[in-house]
């Protein structure tokens, strides 16, 4: 018996010591596991933060040259009739949006969604205002139903998009 409690007397303690070192070391080893993978996010916000801020940028300017009325800006020509202004104009906004496509990569699901139904409304207020008129009608018929039509809302759906662009660059500060 006496044997027993010898051993208990030199064994309790060094367990104890050996259960608070292991404590320890554990939480240590945590808090630098910790410390590895803050830096890490560090490093990635450093290489990451620039290439949204430029996707942000692009999809801002995507969302403005796509505007009606830049658009017809730069692809109105003299001589145009209804279909030729209607297919410009389609095909000048898909061309901007697929030159741009990659930058998804870049900004939240949300927002990218944001960006194509607004693109998709565009598209759909120019078919829209050339359904009724004569294809071969002047040019000038559309650009007035598409500017009447731009009169009657007050935030058009790129507009809107624009400002969730703005909204989500800026929480990344």
């Amino acid at each position: 018996m006496e044997t027993a409690l010898d051993i208990l007397k030199y064994c309790l303690p060094a367990a104890i010591v050996g259960g608070v070192t292991y404590m320890v070391l554990r939480q240590i080893a945590a808090q630098r596991s910790a410390e590895f993978a803050a830096a890490q996010r560090s490093e990635a916000l450093k290489t990451t933060l620039p290439l949204r801020l430029q996707a942000y940028e692009r999809l801002t300017l995507l969302c403005d040259r796509t505007q009606l009325t830049n658009v017809l800006l730069r692809v109105r020509m003299p001589g145009m009739n209804v279909r030729e202004l209607q297919a410009a104009l389609l095909i000048a906004i898909n061309h901007e949006f697929d030159h741009n496509v990659s930058q998804q990569l870049y900004v939240s699901d949300t927002l990218w969604q944001i960006i194509s139904v607004a693109r998709r409304e565009t598209l759909a207020s120019i078919t829209l205002a050339a359904q009724d008129l004569e294809p071969n009608e002047d040019a000038e018929a559309l650009v007035n139903r598409l500017l009447t039509q731009l009169d009657a809302q007050p935030l058009s759906a790129l507009d809107q998009a624009i400002m969730a662009i703005r909204t989500e660059a800026s929480r990344l500060f």
